[in-house]
């Protein structure tokens, strides 16, 4: 490796840690690194053991969880700015003991604590375990996830010990014993739906995205998308978003996948022409939509399954028309952009031949396979490990992706890495998910939500917006997501939209948080490569992906969009008009058109857009119309303002 690539994952790695909690590991173990890679290995090798035959789900949960949390202490230090120390404090490595301990507390104690001692009570040891499992899972959350769902998860809390204390959203209450026993020793709280999830489909598929990733399947998706779409008009930064999304697919974080595809489209986008601001909000719009792209999605997405009783296979068919209306408007987006700048595509020689793309093909095999395995019936943790095994064959088809020993150590070690946030968010949003189970809040806050909207669906739906966003910037998409479900989705479906529709609301809100100001990570670590202006970065972001913010509203008022009652005759004109409304959108966000908008025409594309959007024949009929007048009347001005060829003698 050459000098100035160590030097680019050197910024790489400093980029992600800054602005993502999720990264800020130690990277200097010393002699606790043997330590680590057991454990890491250890809890990889359980989870492909027991893909098709877990344990019970708390078992299952409690060695998930404890191998989660002991890698925990040992890998995340209790300050950001201690992350470059070499080894380990003999501190953390107490706490990683402990960790392991309260949680095989469980599993050896099954019994007694999850049947017997419901009736005849829980001893003064158990009362002391299920404080100190709460405690040391709430400061492994901190350090490997960050502060804001530890704040909401205490507040979940107090509201347990003390909410008979609130008017209108009060309840019974809960002494300290009994509220601590009943989140750790019950199957509705830390070992509920989502540590559930976490332990058997979740980690199975970010072991796969690891698979991917050491087959060098990230750049084959850079080539095929440049490949596809390089030589065309703004080609750069065409090739970025459909990169991006497939690449966001496999990685699952927002942060992660605009550093790491970022740190090659970014510069070759500012270089074509584009400015620094808009090639660093192409990039982390793209990326951040990769969390929404079928068919593997965020880690949310399993949760989902679960939470509304949908097959997965039939989730990635549901989530296929948002996410290309998505996709499709950023990529409108870039293409105004580009023709406003008059940036065009690249030659012919600078892109990848198809020659070149067909030898590597096969590097999409574990993708069919993971595709085939679910739509032939079988469950999410079989196409998991069958797509596991045809990313580790293929492997060996190449010299640079060949795992020799060492390289398969790393990789289960880094399968158990990569999955450490996740494991800690589902077990605190776990409690959060306890705390509404058991004081009946989330009817209460859904019953709020439209009291303070006056029953107003359209309001309804926009203070649900804005919850599902605020909580976003604190909080990963998976906790958010869980979150919001409980709390939120119910205030949409008391309108009698389908379950899966208001599920899907608050999954799309809580991913863009990632690229809406202020607090929009994703938008600044694309900035940071860009050396843009951050809050600009930010602010075009929410102007490309803008279609993020208006299709949630769509396939609420119009769930034909998600399939719900679909048929080709109501699916195909919503789709046609939803794209032309996206255009039209776009244009009047980007500003240029045809040519440059005044602004009475950016107005009527912006109008005539969100028009085409509502699932009402009269209006986008309407709506076709304003932005058809505005395509006419800018083809006109064009016309008028190109010089006319002059005759020659």
């Amino acid at each position: 490796m050459t000098e100035r690539q160590n030097n680019e994952n050197v910024s790489q790695e400093e980029l992600i840690k800054k602005y993502d909690k999720e990264s800020t590991y130690r990277t200097n173990l010393g002699k606790w690194a043997i330590l680590v890679t057991l454990i890491g290995i250890a809890l990889t090798i359980f989870h492909l053991w027991t893909a098709n035959n877990p344990y019970r789900s708390v078992i299952q949960g409690a060695i998930h969880l404890a191998g989660g949390m002991s890698l925990i202490f040992l890998l995340y230090p209790v300050k950001k700015s201690m992350t470059g120390r070499r080894g380990v404090p003999w501190y953390d490595v107490i706490l990683a003991f402990i960790a392991l301990f309260t949680n095989f507390y469980l599993v050896f104690n099954y019994d007694q604590l999850f049947r017997s001692s419901i009736v005849a009570g829980y001893t003064t040891f158990d009362h002391i375990m299920a404080a100190v499992f709460i405690v040391l899972l709430l400061e492994g959350t901190r350090r490997a996830v960050g502060l804001p769902i530890v704040i909401i998860a205490l507040l979940g809390i107090a509201y347990g010990l003390w909410g008979n204390n609130i008017p209108y959203f009060g309840h019974a209450g809960f002494d300290f014993n009994r509220l601590m026993t009943r989140l750790v020793y019950s199957s509705e709280a830390i070992f509920g739906t989502p540590i559930q999830i976490s332990s058997t489909y979740i980690y199975l598929f970010l072991f796969f995205g690891v698979m991917l990733v050491r087959t060098n399947i990230g750049q084959f998706f850079n080539d095929l998308a440049f490949s596809l779409t390089g030589r065309y008009t703004g080609g750069t930064a065409k090739a970025a978003v459909v990169a991006s999304g497939l690449q966001g697919m496999v990685t699952g974080s927002s942060v992660a996948n605009t550093v790491s595809s970022g740190s090659f489209t970014i510069p070759m986008m500012k270089r074509a022409g584009f400015k620094p601001e808009f090639a660093a909000a192409a990039e982390a719009s793209a990326s951040t939509g990769g969390q929404i792209m079928p068919p593997i999605m965020g880690a949310a997405a399993f949760i989902m399954i679960e939470t509304i009783g949908v097959p997965y296979n039939e989730i990635i068919l549901v989530a296929l028309i948002p996410a290309i209306l998505y996709f499709s408007g950023v990529f409108i987006g870039t293409h105004f952009e580009a023709r406003k700048l008059k940036i065009y595509g690249l030659p012919k020689s600078e892109l990848p031949s198809a020659a070149a793309m067909l030898r590597r093909i096969d590097l999409l095999l574990p993708l069919v396979a993971i595709l085939f395995m679910l739509y032939s019936g079988f469950t999410p943790t079989t196409a998991a490990l069958w797509g596991i095994f045809a990313a580790f064959v293929i492997s060996f088809f190449r010299k640079d992706t060949r795992l020799s020993i060492k390289d398969m150590v790393f990789t289960l070690e880094q399968g158990a890495r990569i999955a450490l946030p996740v494991i800690a968010a589902c077990a605190s949003a776990g409690i959060i998910v306890g705390i509404v189970v058991f004081t009946g809040l989330g009817g209460k806050i859904a019953n709020g939500i439209i009291d303070l909207a006056g029953g107003n669906f359209f309001l309804v739906m926009f203070f649900t917006m804005i919850a599902c966003i605020i909580l976003g910037m604190g909080l990963p998409t998976t906790a958010n997501y869980v979150v919001t479900a409980s709390l939120a989705a119910p205030a949409i479906i008391a309108f009698g939209v389908p379950e899966i529709a208001a599920h899907f609301f608050v999954f799309y809100f809580g991913i863009v948080a990632d690229i809406t100001p202020p607090v929009c990570l994703a938008a600044y670590a694309g900035a940071g490569i860009a050396r843009a202006n951050p809050m600009k970065s930010g602010v075009t972001s929410v102007k490309l992906a803008i279609a993020a913010f208006v299709i949630p509203y769509i396939f609420v008022t119009n769930p034909v969009l998600v399939l719900q009652d679909a048929t080709a005759g109501t699916l195909i004109p919503a789709i046609i008009t939803a794209l032309i409304g996206m255009a039209g959108i776009s244009a009047g966000m980007i500003n240029f058109f045809v040519v440059k908008n005044n602004i009475l025409e950016r107005l009527l594309l912006l109008a005539g857009g969100i028009m085409l959007l509502i699932p009402d024949l009269l209006i986008s009929f309407s709506g076709l119309i304003l932005v058809a007048l505005v395509y006419v009347m800018q083809k006109a001005r064009e016309k008028k303002s190109t010089p006319k060829p002059t005759a020659s003698v």
